[in-house]
């Protein structure tokens, strides 16, 4: 509950210095490595999602397609 409610809470100049930190982290030329990776991942995520919900509703159709 707490990390819906987090972001609420920190301000502009919160996230300007958690951006600085992440920058100095891990580098001007790891960022956009890691935005990349972390882009394809939730690319996976929505077709795997996607796919899961299309074979549930081919797996219904098929149910009602037996029930006949």
């Amino acid at each position: 509950m707490i990390l819906f409610i987090l972001p609420l809470m920190i301000g502009p100049g919160s996230w300007v210095i958690i951006g600085l930190a992440v920058l100095l982290l891990f580098g001007g030329k790891k960022i956009p490595e890691l935005m990349k990776g972390l882009g394809s991942g939730i690319k996976e995520f929505k077709n795997a999602s996607k796919d899961d919900d299309d074979d549930d509703k081919n797996a219904s159709k098929d149910d009602g397609d037996k029930k006949e």
